[in-house]
Formats: C-alpha cells, sequence, structure tokens
C-alpha cells in the first residue's frame, strides 16, 4: 500500500515516474516510522527524500536549513508545484509573520524551513510544542559533528530538541560525511545502521585533474583552461580580494567573469549569481559562499584556484559540474604558496588559553540568570564569533547553561502621531504604562530608542509586555520601527566547579580541533602525490572502495603523480622589522598581545582590530606569506 501511494504521490506532486537511486528506501524508512540518515552526493535527490513524506504524513515536518537564500529557493519551488510550504527567517516583516502564525495554528503549513538558531527562541519553541510535527528533516547534518569540516555549534543541540518535541522520526542529510561523522550522526538522532542509505560518490562524467604549478604561473594556466572549457565554469579561491583579482583578470582578457565573495553587497551577489544561472556570466571566480543550493544542471568546469580546505570542500564542490549527466572538467591548480595562508587562518580562528579563560570566566560570573551579546563579547575578548557560539553550546551541552531565548536589545522608532493620540482611547493601564516607554526613550536625532531589558527592571514589569507594547504601537501605525542588537538569554542550570580545570579542557578541545583541521589540509595535499586513481583517492575518504579505477582522471590517464614541496620560509627584512617595532610602540589594544599582534600582520580580522579600524592600516597583512609561528616568534619578540 505503502509502494502504490509513494508512486501517485511522487507522480501528481513533483512530476516524476521513477525514483532516484537510494530515495525510495530512504522515504520508505520514514513512513515506517524510523528515523534515517541519508548521505547522497551534490545532486543526488536529497530534497524529495523529507518533501514526499511530508505530503504523506499527518502533521508539520520542520526543515532545518542553515542557509536563507536557500530555504528561499526551496520554499518557491515547493509553492508553484502548488505544495504548502513557508519558510521563518529573519527577512520577514511583522505582517508577514503573523501571517505565517495565523497558517501553522490553522494546520495550513505541511513544510516548515528554520535555520537552527531559531531553536535558541524560546516563544518559538513554545509554540512548536503546541503543534504536532510528524518529521524533523536536518540539511547538511554534518554540521553536527565537532570533528567535521564545517561544525556549527547550534547543530549541537538539534538532537536534544528532537527528543524533548518527542519527534516520532529524523531525516540527517549530507553530501558530505566521513565514516566517523556518519557514525556520530546516527549516534545523535539514534539511526540505525540499516536506515543509513550511502550512494557512490563516483561520478563517471567529472574528469579529475590536478595540476601543481607555481604561483607566477597559475594566472595564464587558469586562462588557459578557461579558454578550453566550452559552457559555465566555477573558479574557487580562497579569499575575497582573490576573487575581485582573478575575475578582473579573466575580464581583461576576453572571458565574460564575475566575482562571488561574502564582502560585497547582497544586491549585487544576486546580480551575479542570476547572471550565471541565466547565461549572462559564463564564469563565477567565488570563495566558498558561492554554490549551495546551486541548481545548475550545465557547469562544465570547476576549477580550484586556490587549494581548498578540506577533501569534503573539494568533492562538494567538483559536485556543482555536470549534474546534465554530461562530461565535466574538474582541476585544481595546485600551488603550495595558498599552504600559509590556509593554515594561517586554521591557527587564527583558535583561541588562545588566555583568551578562552577569560571568556569563559566572563560569561559564568553574570550571575544566575543573565543575557549576552556574542558581538559585544567578541570584541571584549577578542575572539571570534564562532568561537564564542561554540564555546556557548558547550556550555550548554555540559549541563552547565540552558538557553532561555534570543531577543533583540535596542528597540527604534518614530512617532507617527502625536504623543496625545497615541494614548487617545486606551485603557488607564494602557496609557500609564505606553507613556512610560515613551517617557524611557532616548531621542538621538529624529530617532527615539528604547531598550525594554532594563526598563523591565525599573518598572518591574515583565520584558515580554513591554515588547509587545511596543510592537502593538506598531502595528496601529503610531510608529515606526527597527530592532537591533540581538542578545542570547541563559540561565545557570549547574555549579560548573573549577573554572580553571573547566578551561583547560576547552582549550585542549580547541586545540585538537586545529591539529585536525591542519590533517585535512594534509589529505588535500594528499591528491597530488597520490600514485593510484585519484577518484578512488576520493571516495576512499568516505569510506567507499572502488572495484577497479575511473578511466577518467590524471592517474588513469598516465599523468605521474608529483609531490609538491613547500617553498622556502623566507625572513622579514630589515624594512619590515622596523615597521613591526613601530606598530608596537603604539600600543594599540586590539594588538595588546603576541598572538592578536601576529594575526594582524598575518592578515587575519579578528572583532576588536575590526572594531578600532586596524585592517586599513599599511601593515595589515604585512607578513602574510610567512607562516604564523614565524611571525608570532616576531610578535613576541618585539
Amino acid at each position: 500500500m505503502i509502494s502504490s501511494t509513494m508512486q501517485q504521490t511522487l507522480r501528481d506532486h513533483f512530476g516524476f515516474d521513477t525514483f532516484r537511486e537510494g530515495q525510495e528506501p530512504v522515504i520508505r524508512a520514514l513512513l515506517e516510522g524510523r528515523s534515517a540518515l541519508a548521505v547522497f552526493p551534490t545532486g543526488g535527490g536529497k530534497s524529495l527524500c523529507y518533501q514526499l513524506p511530508a505530503l504523506m504524513l499527518e502533521g508539520l515536518t520542520l526543515v532545518i536549513s542553515p542557509l536563507i537564500a536557500l530555504m528561499k529557493d526551496q520554499v518557491d519551488a515547493l509553492t508553484a508545484r502548488g505544495i504548502s510550504a513557508a519558510r521563518l527567517d529573519s527577512t520577514l516583516g511583522l505582517d508577514e509573520l503573523r501571517e505565517l502564525y495565523e497558517q501553522l495554528d490553522g494546520g495550513r503549513v505541511k513544510l516548515l524551513y528554520i535555520a537552527p538558531e531559531r531553536l535558541a527562541n524560546e516563544g518559538f519553541r513554545q509554540r512548536i510544542k503546541r503543534m504536532h510535527v510528524a518529521m524533523v528533516a536536518i540539511d547538511e547534518a554534518h554540521c553536527i559533528s565537532e570533528w567535521g569540516h564545517n561544525f556549527r555549534p547550534d547543530y549541537l543541540k538539534l538532537a536534544k530538541f528532537c527528543r524533548a518535541l518527542k519527534v516520532p522520526r529524523v531525516l540527517a542529510l549530507t553530501a558530505t560525511a566521513t565514516p566517523k561523522v556518519a557514525r556520530e550522526i546516527r549516534k545523535h538522532f539514534r539511526i540505525a545502521t540499516a536506515d543509513h542509505t550511502q550512494l557512490s560518490f563516483h561520478r563517471p562524467n567529472l574528469d579529475l585533474r590536478v595540476t601543481p604549478c607555481p604561483a607566477e604561473e597559475r594566472k595564464k594556466l587558469l586562462l588557459d583552461r578557461i579558454t578550453a572549457i566550452e559552457g559555465a565554469a566555477v573558479v574557487y579561491v580562497t579569499r575575497q580580494e582573490t576573487a575581485e583579482e582573478v575575475a578582473t583578470f579573466l575580464a581583461k582578457n576576453g572571458v565574460s567573469a564575475r566575482a562571488y565573495h561574502a564582502g560585497l553587497p547582497h544586491e549585487f551577489r544576486a546580480d551575479a549569481q542570476s547572471s550565471f544561472m541565466t547565461d549572462g556570466t559564463r564564469v563565477i571566480v567565488a570563495t566558498i559562499a558561492f554554490g549551495m543550493g546551486i541548481d545548475k544542471a550545465d557547469i562544465r568546469g570547476v576549477i580550484h584556484y586556490n587549494l581548498p580546505k578540506s577533501l569534503e570542500n573539494h568533492t562538494q564542490e567538483i559536485g556543482r559540474a555536470g549534474r546534465d549527466g554530461k562530461p565535466a572538467v574538474c582541476e585544481m591548480l595546485a600551488c603550495c604558496d595558498d599552504l600559509t595562508v590556509l593554515e594561517n587562518f586554521i591557527y587564527s580562528d583558535t583561541p588562545s588559553p588566555r583568551a578562552l579563560g577569560n571568556l569563559i570566566d566572563r560569561i559564568l560570573r553574570l550571575g544566575k540568570t543573565f543575557d549576552v551579546s556574542i558581538y559585544d563579547l567578541a570584541v571584549t575578548c577578542d575572539v571570534r564569533n564562532s568561537v564564542i557560539a561554540t564555546m556557548l553550546a558547550y556550555l550548554e551541552t555540559a549541563g552547565i547553561l540552558k538557553a532561555t531565548g534570543s531577543f533583540y536589545g535596542t528597540y527604534r522608532c518614530k512617532l507617527l502621531n502625536t504623543r496625545e493620540k497615541v494614548l487617545a482611547g486606551r485603557s488607564s493601564a494602557e496609557r500609564k504604562l505606553i507613556g512610560a516607554i515613551l517617557d524611557s526613550g532616548e531621542m538621538k536625532r529624529w530617532w527615539l530608542y528604547l531598550y525594554p531589558t532594563p526598563l523591565a527592571e525599573t518598572l518591574n514589569t515583565p520584558r515580554e509586555k513591554i515588547v509587545t507594547a511596543i510592537n502593538g504601537l506598531q502595528a496601529a501605525g503610531d510608529i515606526t520601527l527597527t530592532v537591533s542588537g540581538v542578545r542570547q538569554g541563559y540561565r545557570m542550570k549547574k555549579d560548573p566547579g573549577d573554572l580553571r580545570a573547566l578551561v583547560d579542557r576547552y582549550v585542549e578541545v580547541f586545540q585538537q580541533r586545529e591539529l585536525t583541521d591542519l590533517d585535512r589540509l594534509r589529505q588535500v595535499l594528499g591528491i597530488s602525490s597520490h600514485r593510484g586513481c585519484l577518484t578512488g583517492y576520493l571516495t576512499k575518504h568516505f569510506g567507499e572502495t572502488l572495484t577497479e579505477q575511473c578511466g577518467h582522471c590524471d592517474r588513469c590517464r598516465g599523468v605521474p603523480a608529483k609531490t609538491l614541496k613547500r617553498p622556502r620560509v623566507r625572513k622579514a627584512g630589515d624594512v619590515e622589522w622596523s615597521a613591526v617595532n613601530e606598530l608596537a610602540e603604539k600600543k594599540h589594544a586590539a594588538l595588546g598581545t603576541p598572538r592578536q599582534l601576529a594575526r594582524f600582520l598575518c592578515g587575519m580580522t579578528s572583532p576588536a582590530s575590526i572594531r578600532a579600524r586596524l585592517t586599513r592600516h599599511e601593515a595589515f597583512g604585512l607578513l602574510s606569506d610567512m607562516p604564523f609561528s614565524e611571525v608570532l616568534a616576531i610578535a613576541e619578540a618585539v
């Protein structure tokens, strides 16, 4: 009975007569009430694995996805097919939010897409508890693994959330999970080994190439390769400035090319992506910010101008080529000069024991109930936002803290009516509260700034009541409103014990993660020196052994392996030493420790240096071509 209904739903709602490989066993497990893990390579049809059962199950399917753009594309595609899907993200206005909640309360939404961070919102958790959630689908599930290539701390809390909600089935989806990461996903979500479906990572139409080259020859080599490719191509680079530089170079040489990276305004990125998707632009030169959810079937080439950070990144990125099944070229221009920059990124992400101790001490001395701004903590402790979010997640999973929800610290409003009109027709209690709120505001030019949290304490009134009153003024057309300053609320669940021992434990965790990331980089270098089939080298990383050589890679064609040699480490010159000494003598607060100074000299931003606008300084990145350990030694010497 299930099979015939599945087939009928597939035809009626998605227009397909047959399932693609791997889809049917995953869907069947879910419909039979079991959780499942689907490890399908990029373009393998993961989305259908939850979209189809969502239509057959009674209740709501929550889809947890890390990218707003990806959520929007999925929802638009589903609604175009007449399927009731919606997304709940930070781009929705108040009216859109109200309408969405009405639809959810009325049971008129089958699939709701949210970011993992949404689960930190206590109001959302309370609302979702009142609904019947039939299934939770978790995209990019490898993000749950601390030892995976793209760990996201909010993913750590997903399994606990699903159990608290008593979700009957969970579908974990990923395109890149090593055997170790897959085991971790199954353990977190209690998925039986038999319900782990994994497709082959071998793509017969992808021609894998690795070309060792010196940095000075790389641009010419890239131009030759792009010229030889007939059709669309993606060129992946590490840094934003490289994306601009390479795109400009290609354009000057007659290639239709655009840059794409996170530093561009949203409208520029959207325009570049749209132009590429509609063949207005032939080549996109991009950082890893480009590609998630890109559904362009006729990409004929993916070239890594810089070394990728991991085999997982490499595999995911080349997976965007040749989705139409036709031949495509995937080439890595392997240059050892990239190693220094990639390693320096890894080193700069690892907090020093002193910085981590300062961070933990600040957090755990804020009292039984408190709220924090990750941005403010990042600047104060000069630790990256991602490290702070990870540390807070660790303290949660250790049972030391409990998240009570996120909220905005600042409400900025402009009165559209006189105070008399705003208060007219209200009860005396409402007039008293709204009057007190307006009186508490801080006027800056034309805007009135309101701070609900301290005001709640002053008025001895629940914060929620104050926020509801402010939102009510907006709904009535009495004010225009913008919000800012996201803060995370927490409650101390248990005594953390010896803080020194706690800090030591997490210092070790972050240092171990650093070693793991460095090892991933060594695995990427191993492609060039590997003497056997390159496709086999990649598939083995994901636990798959090919029975025979692929026949469509450099090694199978007889191109010999070549071990990449690191360039000789240069020494800082007298002029550079002088510049570093001069910088140290100025005693910038953001460069107060040797590690802060070393990160700055390597061209790595930090929250404090950004806030102090030091990234515009002429010495920023002065020693970016030198290993971090050498630069740190210089910073310690001055």
